[in-house]
């Protein structure tokens, strides 16, 4: 729901690039009106009416449904009072299509078919109860190593760029070095891995990481 014509052709032909399939609503009625979907990509600024409100009147009829809203209103109690109607993100324009795609990306696989359980080979991830076990052992990780680990796993196979994954699991506010992503997969190899045995996490320099399957 977007209400500018020249953005909204942007993102949805950026989203149906990546097998998305794409609704636009340009106003508050029409996005009312519009069938149940998976997620919603809502702009507070509609011709005819508040983007806060179109998001509460959405979650009455999907509780579950994940909302993501975009907007140039930046204010700190514009950011509050965006996330307290019951969005489960807040992006600013401008924003970087990379990070959108990898926000649109995290909220869906949290909430698709087996997302809570992610199970590759030997290892289990639970992001209900954000527990990991490899080969029948639990593994203590902090709270960003859950996150990475979790990323990487349902993404198996694939190759995960680090400026999505710098946004998927950091998000666009940080500030430091790009170094702390090195770090974390350095933490999880060691907690991870076998002694002796290649890595679980296989580095392609200049591009990101992948979670071999």
């Amino acid at each position: 729901m977007e209400d500018d014509h020249r953005v909204s052709a942007v993102m949805i032909s950026m989203l149906q690039r990546r097998g998305y399939e794409v609704e636009h609503a340009a106003t508050a009625t029409a996005a009312l009106e519009a069938a149940p979907c998976d997620l919603v990509l809502l702009d507070l600024n509609l011709p005819d009416g508040d983007g806060v409100d179109v998001c509460r009147a959405l979650l009455v009829e999907q509780p579950a449904l994940p909302i993501i809203i975009l907007t140039a209103r930046d204010t700190e109690i514009d950011v509050v009072v965006g996330l307290d109607s019951g969005a489960v993100d807040y992006v600013t324009k401008p924003f970087r299509l990379a990070e959108l795609s990898a926000r649109v990306r995290t909220h869906l696989r949290r909430i698709g078919p087996g997302s809570e359980k992610i199970v590759v080979g030997e290892l289990v991830v639970d992001r209900r109860a954000r527990r990991a076990v490899v080969a029948g052992s639990a593994v203590e990780l902090r709270a960003k190593e859950f996150d990475l680990l979790a990323c990487l796993a349902a993404a198996a196979g694939n190759v995960l760029r680090r400026e999505d994954l710098m946004a998927e699991i950091w998000d666009e506010h940080w500030f430091g070095s790009t170094k702390t992503l090195d770090f974390h997969v350095a933490a999880l190899r060691r907690k991870i891995d076998e002694p002796d045995e290649p890595s679980r996490i296989t580095t392609l320099r200049g591009v990101g990481y992948r979670y071999e399957t």
